[in-house]
């Protein structure tokens, strides 16, 4: 199934349209985050916290338009997993419970927290406007921590949010209407949490689907996507190379399962209870290819999967609020959010 996103269509130069701005913005953020991986495979992370702005939790609603309060809870200090919780203020629109959403945030395994300016909105951007809460998972960082750190973590958060006891969340949450949802690198996350989910018995937490903005996957073999866009606005083909050297496990290549959940390598997932999936693909987005392999992949499986295809959408178009592309996704996502739970 496709979405209907087709007429948002690829300019006439085969590139993006990107407004000026954003395209200045871009261009200063990687003058800071690319000379930050080194070719050692470390990361510069006092250089990273120029641009890294982060944001305290707001008791109470920023301001009367936002309207969602935000908290952070500690899972595990030890390993600094922790999430923030962001919980709309009822409406009258608003039914008694609200679905609960976990959300794991991209950037590559690499960089990013969820106090993290742009993450912060994106967790309060799906709290408002889908009227959900939201539970953001600070997961922890290769390459410091390569696989399976991010996965373990993720799916610990799971089970912490389902062993919490009914007063420790909001009255309204209701995590009998749960939902995953990633973006990029985040999205690769949920999928693997998902697997493992599938084999778990929870108590309270009931997955009904997985949303899947982006997700990064990758394999040995190039894509035609990966070398049409290999110096895309937002992620180019090197930095993901890095990328994946830095999370994966020494002597590891790209076929890694965690990697080409599909390929040669490959978790069958064919037996397992994994959720519907809403999976957004970029037209202009070097993982447009591997995004597809994934959608033919969970098919093939017997899993049911939504494809929603935005041909002139670059790498993290969900952040970018001045494209058309960001200001139609949530209505998708809210439509299968109804859908799953009607």
């Amino acid at each position: 199934m496709s979405g209907g996103a087709e007429s948002l269509g690829e300019s006439a130069s085969g590139k993006p349209n990107l407004p000026w701005k954003l395209k200045l913005i871009l261009k200063v953020a990687s003058w800071i985050v690319n000379p930050s991986l080194r070719p050692n495979m470390t990361v510069n992370r006092r250089l990273l916290n120029f641009v890294d702005l982060k944001v305290p939790p707001s008791p109470n609603p920023r301001d009367s338009s936002d309207g969602v309060a935000s908290s952070d809870t500690t899972i595990d200090p030890s390993r600094n997993l922790w999430f923030r919780l962001y919980v709309p203020t009822p409406g009258p629109e608003d039914v008694v419970r609200m679905p609960v959403i976990v959300f794991y945030h991209g950037g590559g395994f690499v960089l990013g927290q969820v106090n993290s300016l742009p993450i912060e909105n994106a967790a309060r951007r799906l709290a408002r406007e889908l009227r959900a809460v939201v539970v953001s998972v600070n997961y922890r960082l290769a390459p410091e921590h390569r696989f399976p750190c991010p996965y373990e973590d993720g799916f610990d958060a799971l089970k912490f949010i389902d062993g919490m006891d009914s007063h420790d969340l909001p009255a309204n949450a209701d995590l009998g209407r749960c939902f995953l949802a990633g973006e990029s690198a985040g999205g690769n996350l949920a999928h693997h949490v998902a697997v493992r989910a599938g084999e778990h018995a929870f108590k309270r937490v009931n997955l009904l689907g997985l949303i899947a903005l982006q997700p990064f996957f990758g394999g040995e073999e190039r894509v035609e996507s990966e070398i049409r866009f290999a110096r895309g606005p937002m992620l180019t083909l090197e930095l993901t190379d890095w990328f994946w050297r830095a999370f994966l496990p020494e002597g590891s290549d790209r076929d890694h399962h965690a990697v080409n959940v599909f390929g040669p390598n490959a978790v069958d997932i064919s037996g397992l209870r994994f959720p519907p999936t809403l999976l957004f693909v970029g037209g202009c987005d070097p993982l447009r290819d591997r995004d597809m392999r994934y959608y033919e992949g969970l098919q093939k499986s017997g899993k049911q999967v939504h494809l929603v295809n935005y041909p002139n959408a670059v790498h993290g178009f969900s952040g970018f609020t001045d494209t058309p592309e960001s200001s139609i996704f949530i209505g998708e996502v809210k439509d299968f959010m109804q859908k799953r739970m009607a």
